[in-house]
């Protein structure tokens, strides 16, 4: 039998199941928090980055006491970038005692897994930005990022008041991820007056990119806007240094990350855009986080591990303020709540979620200049 029909058929089976006993951790037995993240596959550079800073923050809550007075045992569930396979890894995530699942980060298979956590009253904490995530109804889906449709506003606003910028084309990946955050950019543009003028889609893991590039350098845009996973956006970010395209390049988290800069090396110098988190901000939080994580494990971390370190410190402060591990009062307190750095210095910065779920924070607009990302300006909570 197929492999991963087989994990579908399983998980699907263990989904239509109804709960079994409610959940409860006594006083002898660790709290097990679920990394159900992308180790391999496509995904493995920003999964890799999560786990680590997810590990750094459990080490630290461990070393301090753990929750409420027990440690804390983080059980690492790979999804192989794949979406059934992540959704038989939620599934026995939960079965195997999980309080929270942190991840995954790819939308496509968020999609899919957090059906079987919200069926089993699991809360989740992921990664994933695609505007649909939090708009699902699922009461236990939390962001630890900006979703599309947050961020691309205040891109547009940049874009249209301060860059003058009257068309543009874009370069999105073709799948959930790409899709979700290329129709919020091109709504923007639309209620800023801004003309798309080429829209141009690619595959997860394309190695050539020479005729989209054609296509964007011909297109007479301004601007390029770009929407891709980070190896793709390296690949592209070169060939259009090797094409000698004049347009200025634009683009949001994923393309001013610390892996696109380490890949496309001088190609990635002149972007500019919007980041939800960056490890360059100018906030004490993240300068500490930063200076321990590179001590730790010798690289520099990207916005996933700032993401999965924050996660587990508001994992940590709202697990003491209700003061059981609980999952339904764990989702419950977890919704219209803000925690700021007085609080839980682990959070880094002040965050709240609303009552979907959704994250709302400080954010960045930024310029990579000698392969390092420069804060232009910090912009406000929404």
């Amino acid at each position: 039998m197929n492999r991963r029909y087989f994990l579908a058929l399983t998980a699907g089976a263990a989904f239509a199941m109804v709960a079994a006993a409610p959940f409860a951790a006594t006083a002898a037995d660790p709290i097990k928090i679920a990394n159900v993240i992308e180790l391999s596959g496509a995904g493995a550079t920003v999964g890799t980055n999560w786990r680590d800073g997810l590990t750094l923050a459990f080490e630290e809550i461990n070393a301090a006491g753990g929750l409420l007075g027990q440690s804390v045992e983080v059980l690492n569930y790979d999804t192989q970038t794949d979406a059934p396979t992540s959704r038989a890894m939620v599934q026995k995530a939960i079965d195997d005692g999980a309080y929270v699942i942190l991840g995954p980060i790819y939308s496509g298979t968020v999609k899919v897994n957090m059906l079987v956590a919200q069926q089993n009253g699991v809360p989740q904490l992921t990664g994933a930005e695609a505007p649909f995530i939090t708009g699902m109804g699922n009461p236990y889906i939390f962001r630890t990022s900006f979703g599309a449709q947050q961020s691309m506003p205040k891109l547009a606003k940049y874009l249209s008041e301060k860059a003058g910028t009257k068309t543009v084309a874009v370069a999105w990946s073709n799948d959930d991820f790409g899709k979700g955050g290329r129709d919020s950019f091109v709504a923007e543009m639309e209620k800023h007056g801004i003309q798309v003028v080429a829209d141009i889609s690619s595959e997860v893991g394309q190695a050539d990119f020479a005729a989209d590039v054609v296509k964007l350098k011909g297109s007479g845009a301004e601007a390029i806007f770009v929407y891709l996973h980070e190896e793709e956006s390296a690949r592209l970010l070169k060939e259009i240094r090797k094409q000698d395209v004049k347009q200025a390049i634009f683009g949001e988290t994923t393309l001013m990350n610390q892996k696109v800069i380490d890949l496309a090396g001088d190609a990635v110098n002149g972007v500019r855009g919007h980041v939800g988190l960056t490890a360059d901000a100018p906030v004490p939080g993240i300068e500490d986080f930063v200076k321990k994580f590179e001590a730790k494990y010798k690289y520099k971390p990207d916005h996933n591990a700032i993401k999965a370190y924050t996660g587990a410190y508001a994992v940590k402060f709202v697990t003491n303020k209700i003061g059981k591990a609980d999952r339904q009062a764990f989702a419950d307190a977890l919704h219209n709540l803000t925690i700021t750095p007085a609080e839980e210095p682990g959070i880094l910065m002040e965050t709240s979620w609303d009552d979907k779920g959704e994250i709302n924070r400080e954010s960045f607009l930024v310029e990579v200049v000698d392969g390092k990302q420069k804060v232009i300006e910090t912009l406000p909570k929404l």
